[in-house]
C-alpha cells in the first residue's frame, strides 16, 4: 500500500477501502505521508469527491486519531449543538441553558471565531474573567452541577482534522462536502454525546451559499452520524440576514441575556426555540409541540437564565452581568448610520454586515489577532420595514476606531432598498 495508488484511485473516482483510508490518515498525522502528497489527495477528493461510505471511514478515523471523552461521569443523557457559522449567530449561548434547564446535559466546546464569522469562545471572553480552558475533570463537574458548559477545543481530540483544516486552508481545499463533513463530525463524535444536533446555514453570511449545497451537507452529516452510532438530526437555516440584532462579541453576550430574560422575541428567539425543541426532542423528552412548549417555559419561567446565571459563575465569570449588561465591555466610540431616503428594506447582505464588524475589530483575519470585545454593530432595522430620511438604520461601536467615515459606506451599502 502507497500513497500514489491512493491518490491516483480518487483522481480516477475510484472508491478506496477502509484500510487505505486509516494508511493515508494515520499516516499524516503521525508524520510518515508529506504535505504535498496529503495536499494531492485533498484537491482530488474537491475535483471528484468520494462516497458516502468513504466519507463515514474518513471520519471514524479523523475522530479516532486523538481522546473519544468518556461522558458517563455526567450521569445522564448528554447533547451537542453544532453550527455552521455565521454572523451573530450566538445561538450556542441560549439552546444551552434552555436545554440544560430541561433536564438534558449539553457538554459543548467551541472554538474561536477567524474572519467575518465569530466564534462563541471569543463572545464568552468578553465576560471578564470567564475560563474557556478547564480541565475534562471540572469542565465534567461543571456540566453535572449546572447541566451546560462551553470551553475551548483543547487536548487530544481529532489531531488529524487540527493538521489536515491547517493544510486545507493553504491549498485551497477547504470547499469540499465530504472533507466539510468529516471536519465537523470528526469533532462531534469524539465528543461523545448521546446526540447531535446540526444547525447547518446557508446563505451570503455561511460558507454554503445556496439552500441545496447545505442540504447536501446536512445529509450527509447527519447520515455519518447515524452510521456512528448516534442520534443525529441536521436542520438547514436562513443567514442572509444576521441573525439577531447584534453583532460583535460582548455585544452578542447582551442580546443573549435579553432573551433569556425574556425581554426579546422575534426570529432568533423563535430559531432558539426550535433547536432547542430539536434536541429535547431527540432526548426523549416529547413530541417536538410539547419540547418547544418546555423550551419557551425554560425562558418564561427564569429557569433558563439561572443556568447561565451559575455557568458564568463556575467558569469565574461575573454572574451579576445577567442583571447588569453594562458590566459587559463598553465601546469608547460609536456612530449611527442614518437612511439618506425613504425606502424599504429589501434585503440586508449579512457576510457585509460581518465584514464590517471586522473593520471595527470584533474579529480576527489571523488567528493570533487581538479582538476589540465592545466593538460591533447594533442593527435598527429588518428586511421589509419601511424607513425615512434620517431614521438610524444600525449603530456601530468600537473602542480600536474612532474614525467610522469608510466603514460607515461599507455598512449601509449592506443593506438592500426598494
Amino acid at each position: 500500500m502507497n500513497c500514489i495508488d491512493i491518490i491516483n484511485k480518487t483522481k480516477r473516482s475510484q472508491k478506496l477501502t477502509d484500510e487505505e483510508i486509516k494508511y493515508l490518515i494515520n499516516g499524516y498525522t503521525s508524520g510518515e505521508i508529506p504535505d504535498y502528497q496529503m495536499s494531492a489527495w485533498l484537491m482530488a477528493v474537491c475535483l471528484n469527491g468520494i462516497s458516502e461510505e468513504e466519507t463515514i471511514t474518513l471520519t471514524k478515523v479523523m475522530r479516532d486519531s486523538g481522546d473519544v471523552l468518556d461522558l458517563s461521569c455526567i450521569g445522564g443523557f448528554t447533547a451537542d449543538k453544532h453550527s455552521t457559522g455565521g454572523v451573530g449567530d450566538k445561538t450556542s449561548l441560549i439552546i444551552g441553558p434552555v436545554v440544560a434547564s430541561c433536564g438534558v446535559y449539553m457538554p459543548k466546546m467551541s472554538g474561536r471565531g477567524l474572519g467575518h464569522t465569530g466564534g462563541t469562545i471569543d463572545k464568552l471572553e468578553s465576560i471578564e474573567g470567564y475560563r474557556v480552558e478547564l480541565p475534562f475533570e471540572q469542565f465534567a463537574w461543571t456540566v453535572k452541577k449546572t447541566g451546560f458548559s462551553i470551553i475551548s477545543q483543547s487536548g487530544n481530540l481529532c489531531p488529524a482534522d487540527k493538521k489536515i483544516y491547517a493544510l486545507r486552508n493553504a491549498t485551497g481545499t477547504v470547499d469540499s462536502i465530504p472533507l466539510i463533513c468529516a471536519s465537523i463530525m470528526s469533532k462531534k463524535l469524539a465528543m461523545n454525546t448521546d446526540c447531535i444536533l446540526l444547525d447547518v446555514k446557508y446563505g451570503s453570511g455561511a460558507f454554503m451559499k445556496t439552500y441545496e449545497e447545505a442540504c447536501v451537507l446536512a445529509e450527509l452529516m447527519e447520515k455519518v452520524g447515524t452510521a456512528s452510532g448516534k442520534k443525529c438530526r441536521a436542520m438547514v437555516t436562513d443567514m442572509n440576514t444576521p441573525l439577531g440584532n447584534n453583532v460583535g462579541n460582548a455585544l452578542e453576550v447582551i442580546e443573549a441575556i435579553e432573551i433569556l430574560r425574556n425581554e426579546r422575541k422575534g426570529a432568533l428567539y423563535e430559531l432558539c426555540i426550535d433547536l432547542s425543541a430539536n434536541i429535547l426532542e431527540l432526548a426523549g423528552k416529547g413530541d417536538i409541540e410539547q419540547c418547544r412548549e418546555m423550551a419557551r417555559d425554560a425562558i418564561s419561567s427564569g429557569k433558563a437564565l439561572e443556568v447561565f446565571r451559575k455557568t458564568v459563575e463556575l467558569h469565574g465569570g461575573n454572574p451579576a452581568i445577567t442583571e447588569d449588561t453594562s458590566i459587559l465591555p463598553q465601546a469608547k466610540y460609536s456612530f449611527k448610520v442614518k437612511a439618506v431616503g425613504n425606502a424599504v428594506i429589501k434585503s440586508i447582505n449579512s457576510e457585509e454586515i460581518g465584514m464590517t464588524s471586522l473593520l471595527l475589530g470584533a474579529g480576527r483575519t489571523e488567528k493570533d489577532d487581538q479582538i476589540d470585545m465592545s466593538a460591533g454593530i447594533v442593527m435598527e432595522c429588518s428586511v421589509g420595514d419601511t424607513v425615512y430620511e434620517g431614521d438610524t438604520l444600525m449603530t456601530l461601536y468600537s473602542s480600536v476606531c474612532s474614525d467610522f467615515s469608510q466603514i460607515a459606506v461599507r455598512a449601509v451599502n449592506a443593506v438592500e432598498f426598494q
